[in-house]
Order: structure tokens, then C-alpha cells, then sequence
């Protein structure tokens, strides 16, 4: 595995994307190990501004001047809130960008590539999905994330005995620093405006960013294939069972009984989308982030049977993520934005 290579080798790992939440934490990673990796972003990283290139996936031209000959791709960069405007972005930035990598790749003797995909590919579930369930993605992001994944399939099967592929479908990540919808539902509770939506008996699947980053890393050295995996820390909550959890690390009780109805909490929704579509702010509060929360969504994976184990329990990565975020002191700190 990649963990135990030797970097005399010289392998080059070109970070497309690498500037984001997850990128970041994959380059703490690949730093610590001495890799020799670049980023390839269109604003330079935070952490490694001496080690960034600036480039947009959507322009072939210009990653042909930032990712190296025959080196592995690693490609975080994608289009997902749940607002974009307009709609097209989804297509050029996930669907075009992977063609453009793809045909880079091709050009350049590149025979490796990672692609963070999503379990937005399957769209609604209703029951357990892994990787064999049927993808029927229901957004924008999910139907291009799926694409994508298409365009990666097609350049690896040109040359199936020498071309890796690794196709990472993560559900909700979240960690320390990251201002995605997580943090906004722990910000809830520990600023005591939080009221649960229903009856709160729905599951969600949920990934800790550093368990990501670690599978990526590993997954660098898996053999010529396509490799498809969700990305999942187990065990999966209930959303009473979550804040439950919550509001213990805050030393608080949780009131089962106070809560909105769905029907209710849908028409606020509504009427924050027609402020934000006369406005052009996003105001936290959607009927989409209401179906969000409400829904069940729970995936299984097969990452187990590649001998990868995740380093941070995943009770263990709320508690380090709620404490770092509200109960230690880290108001300077450089945070990303995303759902």
C-alpha cells in the first residue's frame, strides 16, 4: 500500500481541487508523508500556497501547463451547492472538467486516476444502497457527478490492463473547519435554536473528512481496474440519535418532544426560496435543505474488503469536531464553505 512506499520513487500526485475541504486535509496527509504532490485549484491553498497552481478544471489549457507528465490524478474539484446559478456550471465544472482531465491524462502517459464522485448518484433512496444498487440520481449534482463517472470509465477501459481508476462516492462529510450543512445543524444546537423536523426516526450516513482524505491516500496504489466505493463511517444515527449525541458533548438534555411538523417546516422553506430568489442571498433555510434533513439516507460499502480501516472512530470524530468548533478557542481559523 501507498503508506509504506518509499517516496525515492518519486511518484508525482497532481491534486486537482486540492485547496478545498477535503484537498486540504488529503495534502496534510501527503505532506506529513513527503510525497511530492502539487495543487491545482483556482485559489491557492491556504496551507501549501508554495505548492499551488492556479487553474480551472474547465480549461484545458491551463491544466495543461499545471499537471505533470506521468504523474496521479487525484480530482477533488466539483459544482455542488445546492444553489448554483446558472444550472449549466454543473455541466461544465463536473462534466466537462472531467474531459478535460481525461483527454490530459491521455496526452500526458497518466495511467492513474482518483475522481470524488458522490452517493448523489443513486438520488432518493429509501432503503440501504451500496454499490451495486441502481444509480437515479434526482439533482443537477448528481446526475453530472454520474456523467463524470461515465468519462472516467470510458478512458480507463481504452487501456484496461494498464489504467487504475478509483471512483469515490462520499455521502455527507464533515470536520473540523468545514461550514457545510453539519456544522450549521450543530451551530443550531448549541445556539438553542434548534427545533427537530418530524419525528426525527430518520438514518443518515455521514463520512468524517479525515477518514476521506486517508482512503484516498490508500486507494493511490490499488492496481489497474475500476474500483467503485461509497464512502461511509458507521454506524449510522438516527437524527434524534444524533442530536441526542450533541447536546450531551454540550451537557444538555434532548427534549423529544419539541419539534415542527414537516408540512410546516416545508412552507418556511418555500417562502425562504422566494426571498433568496428576489434577493439573490442564500439564507441557510431552503425547502431542499428541509427535504435534506428529513429524508433517509443510508449507505453501506464495501471499502472493508480492500483491508483499509478507518483512523478516527466515528463517534469519536463528532466529539473532536463539536469541541473544536465550540468549546475550544480557534475564532482564526482559515474555514470552507460548502453543503
Amino acid at each position: 500500500m501507498y503508506q509504506n512506499r518509499e517516496m525515492k520513487d518519486k511518484i508525482k500526485i497532481d491534486v486537482i481541487g486540492g485547496s478545498g475541504f477535503i484537498g486540504s486535509r488529503l495534502c496534510k496527509r501527503l505532506d506529513e508523508k513527503k510525497a511530492d504532490f502539487s495543487i491545482i485549484d483556482k485559489s491557492s491553498s491556504f496551507n501549501f500556497p508554495e505548492r499551488t497552481k492556479i487553474a480551472d478544471v474547465r480549461s484545458k489549457m491551463e491544466l495543461m501547463d499545471a499537471i505533470n507528465h506521468d504523474s496521479i490524478i487525484i480530482n477533488l474539484a466539483a459544482e455542488h451547492k445546492d444553489n448554483v446559478r446558472p444550472v449549466s456550471l454543473y455541466d461544465e465544472v463536473n462534466v466537462d472538467g472531467a474531459t478535460n482531465v481525461c483527454d490530459l491524462a491521455r496526452e500526458k502517459k497518466i495511467n492513474t486516476i482518483i475522481f470524488t464522485s458522490s452517493v448523489a448518484v443513486y438520488g432518493q433512496v429509501t432503503s440501504e444502497v451500496d454499490e451495486t444498487s441502481e444509480t437515479n440520481p434526482s439533482n443537477d449534482y448528481g446526475r453530472t457527478k454520474l456523467l463524470a463517472e461515465s468519462v472516467y470509465k470510458s478512458w480507463q477501459e481504452e487501456e484496461p490492463h494498464l489504467r487504475s481508476l478509483v471512483i469515490i462516492r462520499p455521502t455527507v462529510v464533515f470536520g473540523e473547519r468545514n461550514r457545510g450543512n453539519v456544522y450549521n445543524l450543530f451551530n443550531q444546537i448549541y445556539s438553542k435554536f434548534f427545533l427537530m423536523i418530524g419525528s426525527g426516526l430518520n438514518k443518515k450516513s455521514m463520512a468524517y473528512v479525515e477518514n476521506l482524505a486517508a482512503f484516498i491516500e490508500y486507494s493511490i496504489s490499488f492496481d489497474p481496474g475500476i474500483h467503485v466505493y461509497n464512502f461511509v463511517d458507521k454506524p449510522d444515527l438516527t437524527m434524534n440519535q444524533l442530536v441526542a449525541f450533541v447536546k450531551k458533548i454540550f451537557g444538555r438534555n434532548y427534549d423529544r418532544n419539541l419539534r415542527v411538523p414537516i408540512f410546516l417546516a416545508l412552507l418556511i422553506g418555500k417562502v425562504f426560496d422566494l426571498l433568496s430568489f428576489a434577493t439573490g442571498k442564500d439564507y441557510g433555510i431552503s425547502s431542499i435543505r428541509v427535504k435534506k434533513f428529513c429524508s433517509e439516507s443510508v449507505f453501506s460499502s464495501s471499502i472493508s474488503e480492500t483491508g483499509f480501516i478507518s483512523p478516527v472512530n466515528f463517534h469519536s470524530a463528532l466529539e473532536q469536531t463539536i469541541v473544536y468548533e465550540f468549546m475550544e478557542n480557534n475564532e482564526d481559523i482559515h474555514v470552507y464553505y460548502s453543503e
